[in-house]
């Protein structure tokens, strides 16, 4: 953790990249994502998976029965839900003793209202910039829409979240707000991590 928030790093994929991230002081959480679609897709097991860290699992509308499998292979700790999943479905995949993140789009206060029938199957929600295609766009949206949600789940900041963010990010303030999650942004390729560049902006964000 840096200032008492959790620091995930989303989209890893390769051994020796897992390694060096997870080595940085501060990380928490490291994702893998299970979304054919997406140029982070994991398709075999890493030589290494994360010891320290927590590991989360990213699906898109995926079966349930594919996500028991994925937890069980990697052995996830979390499961984060980037699809149109409903409180049902999340209800279901709680109840078998996984931790559910369920991952919302925003683009205006509206886009808020639904939060609120997850608030009972969900230990985390992650807001992330609204777009087109599933698993982000690397943008930020306007984070003080946040200012209308006063849910008890305890969410994490996703969206364009860069080397520059820290300032913003240490003036950005909620109640419920539990960390930041990293992707694009701190990429050398897709699913390749720069540990320089997130080792100097979380210096800077504990400064």
């Amino acid at each position: 953790m840096i200032n008492g928030k959790i620091i995930k790093v989303c989209g890893m994929r390769e051994a020796e990249n897992i390694q060096d991230v997870e080595s940085i002081e501060g990380i928490d959480m490291l994702g893998f994502i299970f979304y054919p679609k997406s140029p982070r897709y994991v398709y075999e097991l890493p030589a290494y998976l994360p010891i320290h860290a927590q590991r989360v699992g990213v699906f898109v509308n995926e079966d349930k029965q594919t996500i028991s499998m994925y937890a069980d292979r990697f052995g996830l700790n979390y499961v984060q839900l980037h699809g149109n999943e409903s409180p049902e479905y999340c209800r279901s995949l709680h109840s078998t003793g996984l931790k559910i993140i369920k991952t919302f789009s925003v683009d205006r206060p509206k886009d808020l209202r639904k939060v609120y029938d997850y608030e009972k199957v969900c230990d985390l929600f992650l807001f992330d910039t609204k777009c087109e295609q599933y698993g982000g766009s690397g943008n930020q949206f306007d984070w003080s829409i946040l200012d209308m949600y006063n849910g008890h789940v305890p969410f994490l900041l996703s969206g364009g979240i860069n080397s520059y963010s820290a300032n913003a990010l240490k003036e950005f303030k909620h109640p419920r707000l539990a960390g930041y999650d990293l992707n694009s942004r701190f990429e050398l390729k897709p699913g390749e991590k720069d540990p320089e560049r997130i080792r100097t902006f979380l210096n800077e964000l504990k400064s």
